[in-house]
This record gives structure tokens, sequence and C-alpha cells, in this order.
């Protein structure tokens, strides 16, 4: 049995040893946690960094911050009336407390006068975000020109509306603090500009019929998100269908996963159990686990199919 350990060259993540189960042994392995739907925040709530390599980022970031504010003569409280933000938050994002988001960069690049030594830090701090291990997916998300996912328990992070995503948090157990779910709604929303990046990514999603049943946060929360998959739905670059529960033959069965393929053609597999996820860079992995999706795509109902059963689910809510 062959363990790879160490940092894959393919997408500078730091590679886990295999858990000995035939193939996977020998398969690059990086271990994610819950952090796949959690990540790549664009929005203007402040976050938090997390691990130790980020927070060095941050600080660094944060000291440069606070020099360039000294310059220009202006106090926290001044300096946060101009930004959008309380003169603790500035503190916060001074210290690498907190990180600010890439439009909160912008913003104070200008204010303070910095021609564009802030903005430098743009991509750093906001993949300091992430943990080590999934800075190296978020990139993948972030370059993709194809994502294709297969879930079964609930909507897929990047077609959660904002209330469906804090109802999915508050359920969660061992329970989230309200910071942390406030930091992770706002982080789940910003990545769905995917939707709308140039050039365009080609998207596909398959649900089964149960997501659609389960009510979330109550009926009301439910019929948003049912009306926000119609709309996601009618997108050129998307396609959204629905497995029914009667598909006895779903090869589906292993659980939700999700193939991304980069530009160079490379496909890289995502699939995550008990909060716990693991990024797959095995080229033949890649190409089974699309392969596979084709075969779950093919069963369920076509996209205008499941548009109708979508308006029909609606309709008796």
């Amino acid at each position: 049995m062959t363990e790879r350990t160490g940092v894959d060259d393919t997408t500078g993540t730091r590679a886990a040893p295999g858990d000995g189960a035939g193939p996977a042994a020998t398969t690059a392995v990086v271990s994610l946690g819950d952090e796949w739907e959690n990540g790549d925040g664009n929005g203007g709530s402040p976050r938090r960094p997390e691990d130790g390599a980020a927070k060095g980022v941050v600080t660094a970031f944060g000291q440069t911050l606070k020099t360039l504010r000294l310059r220009e003569g202006l106090d926290r409280q001044e300096f946060g009336n101009r930004l959008g933000y309380s003169a603790s938050t500035v503190a916060s994002f001074e210290q690498g407390r907190r990180i600010p988001s890439p439009s909160t960069i912008d913003r104070a690049d200008e204010i303070l006068n910095a021609d564009g030594l802030l903005r430098l830090w743009k991509e750093e701090v906001e993949r300091a975000q992430y943990p080590v291990f999934f800075q190296g997916m978020a990139v993948l998300e972030k370059e993709a020109v194809e994502l294709l996912a297969y879930d079964t328990m609930v909507v897929k992070g990047l077609l959660q509306t904002e209330d469906y995503t804090r109802a999915v948090l508050n359920v969660r157990c061992p329970p989230l603090d309200e910071e942390t779910i406030e930091q992770r709604v706002v982080a789940r929303l910003a990545r769905q500009d995917i939707f709308d990046r140039r050039p365009t990514p080609l998207l596909s999603f398959v649900l089964d019929e149960s997501i659609l049943r389960r009510p979330y946060g109550g009926r009301s929360v439910l019929r948003g998100q049912l009306e926000h998959l119609l709309l996601i739905g009618r997108k050129r670059n998307v396609e959204i269908q629905i497995m029914p529960i009667d598909r006895g033959d779903n090869p589906g069965v292993n659980g939700p996963f999700t193939v991304v393929t980069r530009r160079d053609g490379k496909k890289f597999v995502y699939a995550e159990a008990e909060g716990i996820g693991s990024l797959q860079t095995d080229p033949e992995r890649g190409v089974m686990a699309a392969a596979r999706y084709g075969i779950i795509r093919s069963q369920a109902l076509s996209p205008r199919e499941s548009m109708e059963f979508i308006e029909g689910v609606l309709r008796s809510l």
C-alpha cells in the first residue's frame, strides 16, 4: 500500500494519506471539513482567518491598513464612518481578527489614497478565510469551466437562498453560534457570482426529489427556495434536474458529490460525509465520477420536466 502526502502540484493543496481502501490509498486526498459549503465570501460582513498561516497574512495586511490610516491622519471612528464600519470593526481588521471583503479593500484603498497598495493584498486576504487545505478548492471553483453536482440531503450551497442557508445552518448539531452562522451565510451567498462570471462556466445540478419536500426553516422558506430554483434554472449556462424517488436503479447510492473541471481539462472530485470532505485529484477518479454523474443525469427528469416538477411541488405548499 502506498500513501501520498505533502503538497499536490496540481492544486497547491496539502494531500492527506489515503485511507487504505483499495485505489483510494494511492489517491491524493485533501480533507476539507465543512468548509466546502461555507467558503469563498465576497460579501460585506467581516470574516475570520481560519489557520495560522492565514492569520499571518491577515495580520500583515492589518498592519499595512493601520499604517496607511495613520498616514492620512484618520482615527478609527472617522475611517470607519467613511468605510461603512464601526471603529471596533476597523480595529479588528487592523489587528488581524477579521477579514475585510474584496469590495471593502477596494474602498479602503481609495479612502487612504493607497494607489493600489491595499488592492495587491486582495487575493491573499480573500484566500485567508479558508484553511490551507481548502484554498486549492476555492481556486478550483473560481476557475471552473464546468461544475457537476449531485445532492441528496439539502439544496446545493450554490443554489441556496439566504433564508434557506440560514435555516440549514441553524439545525446543525452541535449548534453553531450566531456570529459563525452569519459569517457562513455571507460567504456562501458570495460564491454565487459563479452564475454570472465571464467566461461563463457550464453548471449542472441534480437534486434528489426529497430535497424539494424537506421544509428547513418552514414552508415559507422552502417556497422561497423553490422559486429561486426556478429562476436559476432559466439561466442559459445552468441545468437543474430532479431525481425522482421512484428511480430504483439510481447509481448515486454512494451519496452526494461534485465534479469540477479546470481550464486545462483536469477533473477534481469532492465528496462529503459527516462534515468531513475530501478532494480527489486522481485523473481516473475524476473521469469515473464524471461518467457516473452522466448516468445519474440521464436517469433524472429532463431540465424542462424538472422545472415543471418544481412548479408542482411549489403549488402544493
